[in-house]
């Protein structure tokens, strides 16, 4: 979700500042004279010496009383929205810490990161996977896993993954006393070069 608001907010807000630049950039050199084409009548600049917002038009609703009020909500909202945005990419979806039952009816603590290490260093034991990544997501007393797997070019990927659920996601469940550790493989082919034969 955050990833596709992302590229939305992102692409408009290139796509505005693709229009002004351009816009500026042809009013500024006077490119519709030299090149002798036409701008259409929306187009904001149109010679070096035009601005933006004229004298009448900066200072027309100056006299009415919701002119600043609503100048002021408008900046502030952008503002917070800008605000917001920045925060929401600092947060992530990466699980600290998994609640375990100790037996003792207290519950347990463990690192996520913990986790992680123990799965990317279980996966990559593994004959045919040449390295691997691991990220913990979900809620502390649920948790899953995505794993990202590079494979060598004798790997068969049907062995890997039945190996990765029978022996590396078993061990994690059985060690971390979890019911269930939901996890999404992506398997991918390293890449060689290759072998000269003499």
């Amino acid at each position: 979700m955050r990833t596709t608001l992302n590229r939305v907010l992102l692409g408009l807000t290139g796509l505005v500042l693709l229009v002004v630049g351009l816009s500026v950039l042809v009013g500024s050199l006077d490119l519709q004279r030299h090149w002798d084409f036409t701008v259409p009548g929306w187009w904001p600049f149109t010679g070096p010496k035009d601005v933006l917002l004229t004298a009448h038009d900066r200072t027309r609703y100056r006299s009415d009383g919701w002119w600043w009020p609503v100048v002021f909500a408008v900046l502030g909202v952008l503002f917070l929205a800008a605000l917001w945005w920045l925060l929401a990419q600092s947060r992530t979806s990466r699980l600290r810490q998994i609640r375990i039952d100790s037996g003792d009816g207290q519950g347990a603590l463990l690192r996520g990161r913990a986790l992680e290490s123990v799965l990317r260093s279980e996966a990559e034991a593994y004959d045919g996977v040449e390295w691997s990544s691991a990220v913990l997501g979900g809620r502390r007393g649920a948790p899953e896993a995505r794993l990202v797997l590079g494979l060598a070019p004798h790997a068969t990927p049907q062995d890997v993954v039945t190996a990765l659920d029978t022996e590396v996601l078993d061990r994690a469940r059985t060690s971390a006393g979890l019911p269930g550790l939901p996890t999404e493989a992506r398997l991918r082919a390293v890449r060689h070069r290759a072998a000269r034969v003499s």
